[in-house]
């Protein structure tokens, strides 16, 4: 298609964006938000790997998109990009389905989106990831930017929080629940898979959660943890908790830098 009459700058307002997902909009939308205020930006990282029999690999990539909406949503001035849905995860390789990339290929695809945001105006690009293994990666990636960058006004901010809520805080309110440790696991055990019933709960195989249950194991399942006490009432209040300090630390952060 060719355009004539009117230049870039001269196109009409677009119609409002009804969501913040940035996939989902056309540039001159983009274009508006930017000027209507919308310059955070968020970076959703999640992961392709395996899960137990009982959840789908790509867990980490549906949940984060999903949180990462209620977040932007929450702050008012924030888009989302496209979910980063293959990271470095060699500890998963050995069961099928699990994608793992280099090191430096995560790092400077990461770097590469914030650079393309910020070059539209984005003046704070978040990165958040739903996995354990890359965080300090994150964290690498937004201080070498921010040195970089420091003459111009993006900043890239790491949000620890979103992560770190679901560890200690999350697990802390599944005891007072009444589950146990053990119960609770550290990978698609009871927590974990409680918070996928309560986003994406089609990508939980109630059939199988008996039978992870019954032979829970990190060898031979790929599961530390018992599934089998998981619900959607537990998995919300681990959702609840990330969002709303997940949106306190950007609030945070975006202050500190300006």
């Amino acid at each position: 298609m060719v355009m004539t009459g009117l230049g870039l700058a001269g196109l009409p307002m677009a119609a409002a964006a009804e969501g913040v997902q940035l996939e989902e909009m056309t540039w001159p939308e983009v274009r508006d938000a930017l000027r209507a205020g919308k310059t955070t930006v968020i970076i959703p990282v999640g992961g392709t790997e395996q899960n137990g029999p009982h959840m789908a690999l790509g867990k980490h990539n549906a949940r984060i998109k999903l949180l990462a909406d209620r977040i932007a949503n929450e702050l008012g001035n924030a888009l989302v990009a496209p979910v980063l849905a293959y990271t470095p995860d060699d500890e998963h390789m050995r069961l099928p389905g699990t994608i793992s990339v280099p090191k430096d290929a995560f790092k400077s695809l990461l770097d590469g989106a914030a650079r393309s945001l910020a070059t539209h105006g984005f003046t704070d690009v978040v990165l958040i990831g739903d996995h354990g293994g890359y965080q300090d990666l994150l964290a690498e990636v937004a201080s070498k930017f921010n040195r970089r960058a420091a003459a111009s006004p993006a900043r890239v901010h790491f949000i620890s929080a979103y992560y770190k809520t679901g560890r200690d805080p999350y697990r802390q309110l599944l005891r007072n629940n009444g589950l146990t440790d053990a119960q609770i696991g550290n990978h698609a055990g009871a927590g974990d898979t409680s918070e996928q019933l309560a986003t994406v709960p089609g990508m939980v195989r109630p059939n199988q959660l008996a039978i992870t249950s019954g032979a829970a194991s990190w060898n031979a399942l790929g599961v530390t943890g018992d599934p089998g006490p998981s619900t959607a009432a537990l998995g919300k209040l681990g959702v609840d908790l990330i969002v709303s300090r997940s949106v306190q630390e950007i609030r945070k952060a975006v202050d500190r830098a300006h």
